[in-house]
């Protein structure tokens, strides 16, 4: 596993202590995509965690980019985002 996904993986167990969470890196899919060049990936995430609970999807994505604002941008170009509640 690469060390942009622990870091992912680590920054939204901290946030949510998901009861199930799965990280895959995409960016090979993307090869050749401007947003690629730059050397951030692509990532797909798929959440369970309480912390989503009564939330609507918009706003449970914004929880999750909250998480990993660290990344955005400079590590991480796009996010592919599954968040559910328990």
């Amino acid at each position: 596993m690469s060390d942009r996904v622990e870091r992912i993986r680590a920054l939204l167990e901290q946030a949510f202590a998901p009861t199930e969470l799965d990280i895959r890196d995409d960016s090979h899919l993307h090869v050749g995509h401007a947003g690629a060049r730059g050397g951030a990936g692509h990532y797909s995430v798929s959440i369970r965690a309480a912390a989503f609970a009564g939330k609507k999807p918009l706003e449970a994505h914004r929880m999750v980019y909250a998480a990993v604002d660290e990344m955005m941008g400079s590590e991480i170009h796009a996010l592919s985002i599954s968040a559910r509640a328990q």
